[in-house]
């Protein structure tokens, strides 16, 4: 089958429209399995449904790839274009069971003229390039030219330094030439001397290198003395030292410990003790308060009696701490007989307050309620002489 697609009016990638013809040649194919499915896909069609059936699928892959190339990509290179729309369009046109034998680019052509506007793009390039070879021949023929011109003064130039470079060469050669034979004479005469100096430098390079050996011998023999003497140093110091400071560590750890487990010792005995006395006046405590609360029973009991009882036995203590300093005094001589009597009063007016204070009892109130006689026989009290002079 001889199929003739064409695409009229495609737009291209620079959305120049395009009317583009095909030739493809199609045939179905013998294989069992592909002659089976064209088979289902053509039997009981006419020949001319097939052609307008496969045409359709070939114009479809045309405009496809025509919308994504550019109108010189297709103008110029056709063969190009048609492989890629027989690539696109054969699997699709094969799931049928046809075969594309060939696609080829029939025209081209568009009704904007900008395929001619690229062929006159063309001609005035070409018209443009052989202005500019005019115009580059020109310009060769001319730097040529000042080329030929340039190339004769160089060597006129050249010949002149030439000549000169001569005359510089036999001056400079003439002064190597006096410089070597005034070198030569200054060699001579210096010869004697600079072998001497030569001999001389080995001979105190040899000194030096005597020197340098005798040096290395004495260094390592006082390496070797120093390292005796840090042995020595080890062996009578250090280790004696070490050994004296781990006897001392050991019997610091052992008067620690020592330390330590006394303290504990002592620290349990003092607990222990605590608890002791604490028992010990809390029981003091309990009794005290047991007599007391009998006494209190017993005064609560009796009344005044009782009360008068406490004070008679309260009475003998606050006469002996009011004698007491009067028992360490020898003498006592009294000027003058206006202060003594007051004296005496205040120290009898003391005593109640002393009572109280002792005993927590108004003296002078219990006696008015007693109302007792003038001698106490039961007190105790003794009368002491005063001699005032």
């Amino acid at each position: 089958m001889t199929l003739n697609p064409m695409c009229e009016y495609v737009e291209t990638a620079q959305g120049v429209p395009l009317t583009v013809t095909g030739v493809a040649q199609c045939k179905i194919m013998n294989e069992d399995e592909l002659l089976t499915t064209a088979c289902e896909q053509f039997l009981g069609k006419s020949v001319k449904e097939i052609k307008m059936t496969i045409l359709q699928t070939l114009e479809g892959h045309l405009r496809a790839i025509l919308g994504t190339l550019t109108v010189e990509e297709v103008y110029k290179d056709r063969d190009q274009f048609a492989g890629l729309v027989r690539e696109v369009a054969a699997p699709d046109v094969g799931r049928m069971g046809i075969e594309i034998l060939s696609f080829t680019i029939k025209d081209v052509y568009d009704d904007v003229q900008y395929l001619a506007s690229l062929g006159k793009a063309q001609t005035a390039a070409v018209k443009r390039d052989a202005d500019i070879g005019v115009a580059q021949a020109n310009r060769d023929a001319g730097i040529q030219e000042a080329e030929c011109e340039k190339t004769a003064m160089d060597v006129k130039y050249a010949m002149d330094t030439k000549i000169e470079d001569n005359a510089r060469m036999y001056k400079l050669q003439k002064a190597q030439f006096d410089q070597e034979v005034n070198t030569a004479k200054a060699e001579s005469a210096l010869a004697y001397e600079l072998q001497a100096a030569k001999i001389k430098q080995k001979i105190r390079n040899e000194e030096i290198q005597i020197e340098v050996v005798e040096r290395r011998k004495q260094i390592e023999v006082e390496q070797q003395e120093i390292l005796r003497r840090e042995e020595e140093l080890i062996a009578t110091v250090r280790l004696p030292a070490e050994a004296e400071a781990y006897r001392l560590q050991t019997i610091a750890e052992g008067k620690r410990t020592q330390t330590v487990e006394a303290a504990k010792a002592d620290g349990e005995r003092i607990k222990v003790l605590g608890l002791a006395e604490a028992h010990a006046i809390g029981d003091v405590g309990k009794a005290d308060a047991e007599r007391m609360l009998a006494k209190a029973k017993v005064y609560k009991q009796y009344g005044d009696a009782a009360i008068m009882a406490l004070v008679l036995e309260a009475l003998p203590k606050i006469a002996a701490e009011v004698s007491a300093p009067l028992a360490k005094t020898d003498e006592i001589v009294m000027v003058g007989d206006t202060g003594a009597t007051g004296d005496i009063a205040r120290l009898a007016g003391a005593i109640p307050p002393a009572v109280r204070t002792l005993t927590g009892l108004d003296l002078t109130h219990v006696l008015k309620r007693l109302n007792p006689p003038e001698d106490l026989p039961s007190s105790g009290l003794k009368k002491k002489e005063v001699t005032a002079c």
